[in-house]
């Protein structure tokens, strides 16, 4: 790859993270100096949240990031490729307002949709990756969601490369009804299929990761991994105790309980993210290398 394209790659890559998240903001407005900690309440300096990753300092409390921030993390400079940028939802069903609530979604967060996937190398070694981003429609599936997901798996095993996918969501798209429904099918043959081809699968849950996603893709990683804090589940712990009318153990459903009764392989700091995800890769190489 010559210089200069890796330089306007990276550019890119930057542009995005800038304008992801990136509202209306009145010139007139006083900006705030310090951005409170969701979980502890401590007032932490902006550029402290974005020096510790938007971990909080005080309590290690894990804030959604958005997807390509995540993936300016963690991909090598010069090497981000999107695939599928232009893949969007439309209104299939014509649901009221929906066409709206896109529109909104699109400026408000600067994402096309609540995924992003990308080709790339992560410590010298190409990977495929796709990003689920809760801050559009809580990450919520829908058809080009599940299309996403599904062409990255197929990048991935046509290229022979491995498959990262962050997952975020809030399950399924209602607006999309049954189309949304479809797309557990389509994710799980598609990452069965990449499985079955002898490809290396990563699933990282984060915070949350709940409905249909957990009931399809997410579940299906051959490492599964976690940010601390993280709920993971299919229905939300409010709606289980309703159900069974019983009170749930403590911690039900995050991260760290997952790990500890075998769903989740290991929780992960941010701060590890890409160190954790480099040594899976070499170590997929040399298994790799070794069967060859």
């Amino acid at each position: 790859m010559n210089k200069r394209f890796s330089q306007r790659r990276e550019r890119m890559l930057r542009l995005k993270v800038l304008r992801e998240g990136a509202g209306p903001v009145r010139r007139t407005e006083a900006q705030p100096v310090f951005e409170q900690c969701p979980a502890c309440g401590t007032a932490v300096p902006k550029g402290k949240w974005a020096e510790n990753l938007y971990v909080c300092p005080a309590c290690g409390h894990h804030r959604p990031i958005g997807a390509y921030l995540r993936l300016s993390m963690l991909l090598d400079a010069g090497t981000f490729r999107e695939l599928d940028e232009r893949l969007c939802a439309d209104n299939a069903l014509d649901f009221p307002g929906y066409d709206e609530k896109l529109a909104v979604q699109r400026r408000r967060t600067g994402l096309a949709e609540a995924a992003v996937a990308a080709m790339g190398r992560v410590c010298g070694a190409p990977v495929v990756l796709a990003v689920m981003d809760s801050r559009f429609l809580m990450g919520s599936m829908g058809a080009a969601v599940g299309e996403k997901i599904a062409r990255a798996a197929d990048a991935a095993r046509k290229g022979k490369l491995p498959l990262v996918i962050f997952c975020a969501s809030g399950g399924a798209r209602m607006q999309e009804g049954i189309l949304s429904l479809m797309q557990m099918a389509k994710t799980a043959e598609a990452i069965t299929r990449f499985q079955a081809a002898g490809g290396l699968y990563i699933s990282w849950l984060t915070h949350p990761t709940t409905g249909g996603v957990t009931a399809s893709f997410a579940s299906l990683g051959d490492v599964t991994l976690a940010e601390p804090g993280a709920l993971i589940g299919f229905a939300g712990p409010r709606v289980i105790e309703q159900t069974i009318g019983q009170t749930l153990p403590e911690g039900f459903q995050r991260a760290e309980y997952l790990e500890e009764h075998g769903f989740v392989d290991a929780v992960v700091p941010r701060s590890e993210m890409k160190q954790t995800l480099c040594r899976l890769l070499r170590l997929h190489g040399k298994g790799g290398a070794a069967r060859g």
